[in-house]
């Protein structure tokens, strides 16, 4: 952001409006940072830290994305199908239906669209090629092997899936979309291989 403060403006009223969108963007840059600062502080400490440990071993899923997810959603061994999670989150297709006849729509959008957002944020992640970076090895350093064997699958499947929706002419939004709904799946199978404290 340094850069924008070397622009001239042509009227000091316009000097003056610019400096202060850059002072604001850098202040909520610096407060993103210190609450970022905070929550990896305080994360060890929580009881439901290993589930958010072992969801990052999946590409795209950081830290704040898994800490969104389980703090939004709570257990997410309540939901006995990956199904009923997806639904929850409202990333299913609405379907209208009269006698035999059946049509789908967009998602439901019901549930909490907080998870819904920085899921499909995370489904992002997908549009590359399937590979373990440094970063993600770094992640399931200490994670059980199983874990770490659905969290390949899922870089497999998802990578797989996102290539073939784009080739068939799907839009960007429709393909991430549909890549978060999988990846709930995955979440779920995930968290249900954590075993969390009885007190958590």
């Amino acid at each position: 952001m340094r850069w924008l403060s070397d622009i001239k403006m042509p009227h000091r009223s316009q000097q003056v409006v610019l400096q202060e969108y850059i002072d604001t963007v850098n202040q909520c840059g610096r407060r993103v940072q210190r609450l970022t600062e905070q929550i990896h502080q305080l994360l060890p400490e929580w009881q439901l830290f290993r589930i958010v440990q072992a969801l990052q071993s999946m590409r795209g899923v950081s830290t704040i994305v898994a800490v969104t997810t389980v703090a939004e959603v709570g257990d997410l061994k309540r939901f006995h199908t990956p199904a009923e999670l997806m639904s929850y989150l409202g990333l299913v297709p609405s379907e209208h239906s009269s006698g035999q006849k059946t049509k789908r729509g967009s998602i439901t959008k019901a549930g909490n669209g907080h998870v819904r957002r920085v899921l499909t944020e995370a489904a992002w992640a997908y549009r590359l090629p399937a590979r373990v970076s440094r970063a993600l090895l770094k992640r399931q350093e200490d994670l059980p092997e199983s874990i770490c064997e659905i969290a390949w699958k899922a870089q497999l499947r998802l990578c797989s899936r996102y290539r073939r929706l784009w080739n068939k002419g799907k839009t960007k939004q429709v393909v991430v979309t549909a890549i978060a709904r999988e990846l709930c799946g995955f979440i779920w199978a995930i968290a249900n291989e954590v075993e969390v404290p009885a007190n958590a």
